[in-house]
């Protein structure tokens, strides 16, 4: 699993990281979303699917 984000779509809803903080958090200054980790461990797989298919933005895609 690799993750892509798209900093210019995130409207900085902070759902991806109420999802799973340990792969997403935000930027201090404006909540634009930041990858911690792009390739996660497979224990996380379902929450990072999660994350993405909240994203108001569609600011995460899920490459397999």
């Amino acid at each position: 699993m690799k993750i892509v984000i798209d900093q210019d779509r995130c409207i900085a809803s902070g759902q991806c990281v109420t999802a799973v903080g340990e792969v997403f958090d935000q930027r201090d200054e404006d909540g634009v979303v930041v990858l911690l980790d792009p390739t996660p461990p497979a224990e996380l797989a379902s929450a990072v699917r999660q994350a993405a298919a909240v994203c108001p933005a569609l600011a995460i895609r899920v490459e397999e």
